[in-house]
């Protein structure tokens, strides 16, 4: 399905997308986007929030869950690997863990996402190794990624509140 109907579409096919991915089992909320170089190995592990975006070339790899919040940006080329294998054991079994990402988020461009939670609000840089878990309102950045400082904002209330995912 990637390799064809999701791969060669149309750049503004995000309908087509989530269609396709909501099918498999997906539950994407129909103003989050998708783009065509996306791959989400197991759809039917995954769910977007309201006005949320998963960028080119973004690879989604695990049989863990991935839960991305509402108003969350995932950059270009980042990877979400949602498991690893025991090093300390000698047969390296895999072990299998979920993502989530909150609301309001961003993750900068190339970044690696491990088995982590990251709060809401939280900024990842580019490049970035996140292993361990990101608090809420936080920056984060690094090889391996450490929390910076806090996230000030701006809050702008003529925005709409997001709809909850169903």
């Amino acid at each position: 399905m990637q390799a064809t109907l999701i791969r060669y579409s149309p750049r503004r096919a995000n309908g087509w997308r989530r269609f396709w991915l909501n099918l498999f089992g997906a539950k994407i909320h129909p103003t989050a986007i998708t783009k065509a170089t996306t791959k989400i190995l197991l759809p039917w592990d995954f769910e977007m929030g309201a006005h949320s975006c998963v960028a080119e070339g973004v690879l989604v790899w695990g049989a863990g869950k991935i839960r991305i919040g509402h108003h969350t940006i995932v950059s270009q080329d980042v990877f979400l690997c949602l498991g690893g294998h025991d090093y300390s054991r000698a047969n390296l079994p895999i072990y299998i863990r979920d993502i989530n990402i909150g609301s309001g988020v961003w993750i900068g461009a190339k970044a690696w996402i491990s088995a982590v939670t990251i709060g809401d609000n939280a900024v990842v840089g580019a490049c970035a190794v996140v292993s361990k878990d990101v608090p809420p309102n936080t920056i984060a950045a690094g090889n391996p990624a450490k929390n910076l400082k806090p996230r000030k904002m701006i809050w702008d209330n003529t925005l709409p509140p997001a709809p909850p995912i169903d």
